[in-house]
């Protein structure tokens, strides 16, 4: 059964469409301990697209992967930081998506891309699980893979914006070096989600070579000026409800997390505020967000002794 011209699902003349993130995530237990948390939340932000967050039960970052179906083609953006999948069953989860989403939308050969935000740890590890399935293109995390795969003029980089066509649902991708250096964010027009992987969200912003950085969050800013974006959707939720406090490194309970959502007003305030700081080296907190301009050894350090005296303290 091939796709016929009744089956096509139109991801153009409606967009964007207004989903749903009426939803609590969850956010791990008071002693880290599995309970009944599921080792991946899955919540359909609209028919077509899923967000899904490892439990921190699993691995303290929890971060929050992507599932966009297209006419032709899923794609899987990040595949989370957990190799094992008994203990993370990312494999049969998205399975069961794909599945069930083809069971309302039959057609034949239905490919599933994983691809990633960037290629730190906890934003690959489940690519193993996915190595040896039919259908499934794998991107890898370095430079040139992205780069060749996504179809970026080299000399462009990463200046340029390529389309990347999933059938029908054709998203906008740039990249956004900085974080990691071959860091991409994505544009999704049907549902006006700008996904900025690690680059901005409500937490610690690790800029590691921060005049990138900065560059970057320009691009980002210029982009959301131009076209309408719904939310600002990053990887991780670190800041507690409170201004300017985050949760300990390595937090396994965070019941009073903001959520991960940010609007164009963020976005643009974490430009501004990195422009503020680009002359000073460290760690700046800011309402939304912390930036770490190039941290040094010692603000590492301080990270992680008070991540550990949190523990301690549990």
């Amino acid at each position: 059964m091939g796709i016929g011209t009744d089956d096509l699902i139109d991801f153009t003349s409606a967009a964007p469409v207004a989903g749903s993130l009426d939803v609590v995530w969850q956010h791990g237990t008071r002693r880290g301990k599995r309970g009944s948390e599921p080792a991946i939340q899955v919540h359909h932000y609209d028919e077509h697209t899923v967000i899904l967050r490892q439990s921190k039960t699993t691995n303290y970052e929890a971060p929050f992967l992507f599932l966009l179906f297209g006419n032709q083609r899923a794609l899987l953006l990040d595949s989370g930081a957990t190799k094992d999948p008994d203990e993370f069953p990312l494999r049969r989860t998205v399975d069961d998506l794909i599945a069930a989403w083809l069971e309302r939308h039959p057609r034949d050969g239905y490919e599933l891309v994983v691809a990633h935000t960037h290629g730190h740890g906890d934003h690959v590890a489940g690519d193993v699980q996915f190595a040896d399935r039919p259908h499934t293109i794998m991107v890898t995390r370095d430079l040139d893979a992205v780069v060749d795969f996504f179809g970026f003029d080299t000399a462009a980089w990463p200046d340029q914006t390529v389309s990347f066509d999933l059938g029908g649902r054709v998203l906008e991708i740039f990249g956004s070096p900085g974080h990691h250096k071959a860091a991409v964010t994505c544009y999704d027009p049907w549902t006006a989600i700008l996904f900025s992987g690690d680059t901005v969200l409500p937490g610690r912003l690790y800029a590691f070579d921060f005049p990138t950085f900065c560059t970057t969050l320009d691009r980002m800013t210029a982009f959301a000026e131009t076209h309408p974006v719904s939310h600002v959707f990053g990887c991780h939720v670190e800041m507690t409800s409170r201004p300017a406090r985050d949760y300990p490194l390595g937090a396994t309970y965070q019941p009073d997390e903001r959520a991960p959502q940010m609007t164009v007003a963020q976005l643009a305030a974490a430009r501004d505020a990195a422009r503020s700081v680009a002359a000073t080296r460290g760690v700046h907190r800011f309402d939304d967000f912390i930036i770490y301009n190039e941290p040094r050894q010692r603000d590492m350090i301080r990270l992680m002794l008070r991540g550990l005296a949190a523990k301690a303290r549990l």
